[in-house]
């Protein structure tokens, strides 16, 4: 046998390698998936129960979520118009509900828009055009105990996203907490320290004056 054809044929059984190889990671990703979405939506719902004071991981366990988070209602806010947005509106414009990420929404022109530096306090560059809140009833239909935001601003080493939650009156914190940050494991990480998250209870978004 020449080392032409050697060379040939190991070049044939590499390249079947790498396409079963190929078809093995893909096959695999669209299996694991459903699996990967169902992890990111408990993740984020243990982050609104947190930030609400509702989830402690030490005490409840993840099978618990659910019945916990049934408390809210999620609703789609359109930030400019000020209005909460229907099912049907959302769909429309491409948004699921239930799936909705902020970190991927402020990527889309469609859906985001580019902040002035008088605006970008927080120095995140774009906003989302619509954004999700996520409320729960008080005694009242017409009365709300808690009301969970998407908060979001940029670290030491890239933007750090978390909720916050605040009392039915709109203006008083009950609890924050942080899922995705890019920060050192010193000073920067403090963010997510038990400690720090106690100082935010029964502070004042909007002082008398109107500050904030």
């Amino acid at each position: 046998m020449s080392s032409k054809d050697t060379v040939t044929k190991t070049l044939v059984v590499a390249f079947f390698l790498c396409v079963v190889c190929s078809i093995l990671v893909s096959g695999t990703a669209v299996i694991l998936k459903p699996m990967q979405d169902e992890n990111r939506i408990l993740d984020r719902n243990k982050n609104i129960l947190s930030a609400a004071g509702l989830y402690d991981s030490a005490i409840h366990s993840d099978s618990e979520v659910a019945e916990l988070f049934s408390r809210f209602t999620p609703r789609l806010v359109d930030i400019n118009a000020g209005r909460f947005l229907e099912a049907d509106e959302a769909l429309a414009l491409g948004i699921d509900i239930v799936n909705y990420d902020q970190r991927k929404v402020i990527t889309d022109p469609a859906l985001s828009e580019a902040l002035t530096s008088e605006e970008d306090l927080a120095d995140v560059k774009r906003r989302a055009l619509y954004q999700m809140v996520y409320l729960m009833e008080g005694n009242s239909e017409d009365e709300l105990d808690t009301i969970v935001l998407p908060v979001s601003g940029y670290g030491l080493w890239g933007i750090l996203y978390g909720f916050m939650a605040l009392e039915g009156d709109a203006n008083t914190v009950k609890g924050l907490a942080f899922y995705e940050l890019k920060e050192t494991p010193g000073l920067g990480a403090e963010v997510r320290n038990p400690r720090w998250t106690a100082l935010w209870p029964g502070k004042k978004v909007y002082a008398e004056d109107g500050g904030v």
